[in-house]
This record gives structure tokens, C-alpha cells and sequence, in this order.
């Protein structure tokens, strides 16, 4: 970061919440949540921020990472009425420069930043170098990959949570037929999200013809845990695979021998279930590729604030 710039805004907006936060010199602090419902546009949540938990502060730049394509400098989110455009918010909080990036954009500029402890592994890969995949459930489903030009850091932005979902055996055929008669296209992210445990948990019920009531997401992984329910349990172990073999697909895609990474806010909740379940043998089975995933290692992060490390490494870049 420059030296004259003493702080630069943070910012990391999904469809439910922004997240905000001030960068001074290497410290990430004030870091407060506000329900995107609540405010018209970002810039005026981000008025209320430097107001109030950031203390009057007055950053020159803005580095924020919002979830949805960017074009000409603007996301439009699929998931949530505000659009993040960055020379609105250079305008109009009287910034020096804001940059605008894809959400998984930041999480994959955070890889490099994570430390042992911020990550769970799944399976017995070691860690490795390489190009990196960040990927993941939340509201949606991203994916990003870090890759290297000499001493550059590259990120390769995505949108594969629209891509096709893959299956792998009847069974999931079965299922992607159920999902697929009620909305058509079966994307990644129509299965690998909150609302898609809902959609896995529905299709399930309808194959298995189970007796089961309507379940939100959280209490399909409540259930699935607690091993008293038939249909969450089937429903989570399902995710798991689904999970696993896209995640082999983002390997072979991108060459991804630094490994995968699972971000997001849903994964982190059920790391052992996790571990246990197929997804590493569903990331490994690539029939005559399997011996080249066999070594990739693949991982949860945990670390509470991840797009804030990759924001910050990347305002240390563009500042």
C-alpha cells in the first residue's frame, strides 16, 4: 500500500449481509455487519460504517468484494436488489479510487494468506505449491483459482456455480431428474448452496418417497448431525459428493496442484461430517486421472474472515 494512504475501506457484500471493515497499515479492524435489506445502496451502509464502528475514519480507497459477475466495474448480485458499482462508491464517499471484485475473486486472494490453523484438510494430501481453488457453498456457489506469472499473483475469476451439476451414479441422476423437473437447468449452485440442501433434501423425500417435513437448510444439517433423521442425513451425505466431485472437476480444470479449497459459510459447520464422508473419494475419482488428484490436497477454511485477507492483500497491490 502507498505510504501517504493511511486507511482504505474493506468490504464484503453477499445477498444478506455486508461486512465492512478498515485497513490500517497491517491491521484489519472495526469489522461490522449490516443486513443488505436494510440500507438502499452500499454506499450509504458504508456511510453509516465510517460514521460509527470505523470512528470518523476517511480512507482514500476502497477495495470491495461483492457476489456476482463484475463488469465495467459493477456487480449486479444475482441474489439481493443492490448493485456495487465502483464509481459510485469512489464518488460518492469521496475516495481516491474503489476497486470492485468478484466475491471468490477475494477468498482466492486470500489462499496465500491462510495459515495451518485457518484450515480443516480432508483426506491426507499434503500441502503443496501451485495453482490454488477457492470454491464454495453460501448463498450461491463461487469459484476462483490463484495462479502465479513469474512473481505476479493472478486470480482467474468464475462463474461455475451456473455451470451444469454433474452426477456421477444413478442414484444422483435420479435426484438431479427430481430437481430438474421442478426448475429445468440443474445448476452447480441449484444443489451446492443453502437453498440447494433444500432442493437435495426435496428431491430425496420425492425419490426415496419418504414421510418427512419442510426442513430450512440449518435444520437439514441439524438433523443430518444428530443421526435422527433419514432424509437430512441422506440429504447432507448427498451434498458431500456432489461436493467432492466438482471439486475434482475445478482440479483437473485448472491444473489446481496447490489445492482446493472449500470457502464459504455452509462447509465450516459440519468439517468432521465432512471428512468422513466421499467427498475425497468422489474428488479422486477421475478414472485414469485419479493418480494426478491422488496428491492435490483439499481443505475447509475456517478462518472467520477470509475475504478480509484477500481484500487487504490485494488493496497492499492496487494501493
Amino acid at each position: 500500500m502507498s505510504q501517504h494512504m493511511e486507511t482504505a475501506l474493506l468490504a464484503d457484500i453477499g445477498a444478506t449481509n455486508a461486512r465492512f471493515a478498515l485497513l490500517a497499515g497491517d491491521s484489519v479492524k472495526a469489522v461490522t455487519t449490516y443486513a443488505v435489506k436494510d440500507y438502499p445502496t452500499p454506499v450509504d451502509a458504508a456511510r453509516v460504517f465510517l460514521a460509527g464502528p470505523a470512528g470518523g475514519a476517511r480512507p482514500t480507497l476502497a477495495v470491495i468484494a461483492a457476489a456476482g459477475p463484475v463488469v465495467n466495474g459493477r456487480v449486479t448480485m444475482v441474489n439481493a436488489a443492490w448493485y456495487v458499482d465502483a464509481a459510485e462508491i469512489r464518488q460518492g464517499l469521496g475516495l481516491r479510487a474503489a476497486h470492485v471484485i468478484n466475491d471468490f475473486a477475494a477468498q482466492a486472494w486470500a489462499l496465500p494468506g491462510m495459515s495451518t490453523g485457518d484450515l480443516v484438510t480432508l483426506g491426507s494430501a499434503p500441502p503443496a505449491n501451485g495453482t490454488m481453488v477457492a470454491m464454495g457453498p453460501g448463498s450461491g456457489f463461487g469459484l476462483a483459482a490463484m495462479t502465479h506469472d513469474g512473481g505476479r499473483e493472478i486470480v482467474l475469476v468464475t462463474e461455475a456455480g451456473h455451470a451444469t451439476l454433474p452426477a456421477e451414479n444413478a442414484r444422483e441422476d435420479a435426484l438431479i431428474q427430481a430437481m430438474r423437473a421442478r426448475f429445468g437447468h440443474i445448476s452447480i449452485e441449484r444443489a451446492l448452496s443453502g437453498p440447494g440442501l433444500v432442493h437435495i433434501y426435496q428431491a430425496i423425500v420425492s425419490v426415496d418417497r419418504l414421510s418427512a417435513p419442510d426442513r430450512t437448510a440449518a435444520e437439514i444439517v441439524q438433523h443430518a448431525l444428530a443421526g435422527d433423521c433419514r432424509a437430512s442425513h441422506a440429504t447432507l451425505e448427498a451434498f458431500c459428493a456432489f461436493l467432492g466431485g466438482v471439486a475434482g472437476n475445478a482440479a483437473l480444470t485448472f491444473g489446481a496442484l496447490g489445492g482446493v479449497f472449500i470457502c464459504g459459510g455452509i462447509a465450516p459447520r459440519f468439517t468432521d461430517f465432512l471428512r468422513q464422508s466421499a467427498f475425497r473419494e468422489r474428488f479422486e475419482a477421475k478414472g485414469r486421472l485419479s493418480s494426478y488428484l491422488a496428491p492435490i490436497p483439499t481443505a475447509v477454511v475456517v478462518h472467520p474472515n477470509p475475504a478480509f485477507v484477500g481484500l487487504a492483500r490485494l488493496a497492499r497491490v492496487v494501493g
